[in-house]
């Protein structure tokens, strides 16, 4: 759960290790069914999650605030290659402040044995959303932990 880095470029890079090997955490990131049962940070929940796995395949994602109110990131599959590596553009849909912009991210499934290390870059983030998607995806990896039985 460290934050190697926000550059003056607004690339935010994480990374953690996570106790499941490669192929089931690449799988708990790219299924739909998966997706909804740890998706956003703890508190949050997914009401809906679709993903065509792709490149050039679409997916959108619901997050359901604590608070109840439900917040939609979407985008495109720019490079897919199971279970090494997602690469895909991400934008939000209909929420004020954060949805005029597109950036990038990268998730990098690296194998340390029987464990997987996520390696997490998003680029081309606005200096206001850097720290948000911070705390995001830091939220994140905590309710995947949760997920994996950490």
């Amino acid at each position: 759960m460290s934050a190697i880095a926000i550059d003056p470029l607004q690339t935010l890079k994480l990374a953690r290790v996570f106790p499941a090997p490669r192929e089931r955490v690449f799988r708990a990131w790219t299924e739909p069914a998966e997706l909804m049962r740890w998706w956003g940070p703890v508190g949050f929940t997914t009401p809906s999650a679709e993903v065509d796995l792709r490149v050039g395949g679409k997916y959108r994602i619901a997050m359901r605030r604590p608070d109840g109110g439900v917040h939609f990131v979407k985008g495109t599959y720019v490079d897919v290659k199971p279970p090494e590596r997602l690469v895909m553009t991400w934008a939000w849909e209909g929420m004020a402040g954060f949805d005029d912009f597109d950036s990038l991210v990268t998730i990098e499934f690296v194998a340390k044995g029987a464990a997987t290390e996520i390696v997490l870059t998003h680029e081309k983030l606005p200096a206001v959303a850097a720290a948000s998607h911070e705390r995001g995806w830091n939220g994140t990896f905590d309710h995947f932990a949760t997920h994996l039985g950490q």
